[in-house]
């Protein structure tokens, strides 16, 4: 079996769960062959399960978080500091991207921090075309924007057809969080 070497961007979207999932299951996948990763968690600030089992691969994959979605849950628009700490999680994605040090790059809820105004559309798109051909670029997160749809290779959109949710099961240890 011959694989291509080429590297794309992928997007993972939609109202379903699975989208953080996909680009670790992405993450690992590539720790098997190698490859170097860096994931920025935008609005994500909570110790999460998976961050516990990839320090046990930190030679290969970095997770760095930015922020939280606490203005979310207060119902309140995001503060200037909320938009400060995403737009330094957006430099550090472009550095990343661009030094040469990682395969790949992931920019976890890059869609949700730009539906609640961290980011611009613009901005992302800036990103996307800087991308070097070395580097596959992985987004994750709902209300993704039809523009970086459009300049993705790959889309997966998740589609919830039934969830626990809707009998009041709340985040599981292991399984959500």
């Amino acid at each position: 079996m011959s694989g291509s070497t080429e590297r794309y961007i992928q997007i993972y979207t939609g109202p379903g769960k699975g989208k953080t999932t996909a680009a670790l299951g992405q993450a690992v996948r590539a720790v098997g062959r190698g490859l170097k990763t860096l994931m920025i968690m935008f609005m994500k600030d909570y110790p999460y399960g998976e961050l516990k089992a990839l320090h046990l691969l930190q030679q290969y994959v970095t997770v760095e978080q930015y922020g939280n979605d606490a203005f979310v849950l207060r119902k309140a628009p995001p503060s200037n500091k909320d938009r400060q700490i995403a737009s330094d999680a957006l430099a550090r994605a472009r550095e990343a991207m661009l030094s040469g040090r990682y395969d790949i790059v992931i920019l976890d809820e890059i869609c949700v921090a730009h539906y609640f105004g961290l980011v611009t559309e613009q901005q992302v798109l800036s990103l996307l075309k800087e991308r070097p051909a070395a580097v596959e670029l992985i987004l994750t997160g709902r209300y993704c924007p039809e523009s970086w749809m459009a300049q993705a290779d790959l889309v997966t959109e998740m589609a919830e057809v039934k969830h626990y949710y809707a009998k009041g099961v709340l985040a599981r240890e292991g399984f959500e969080s």
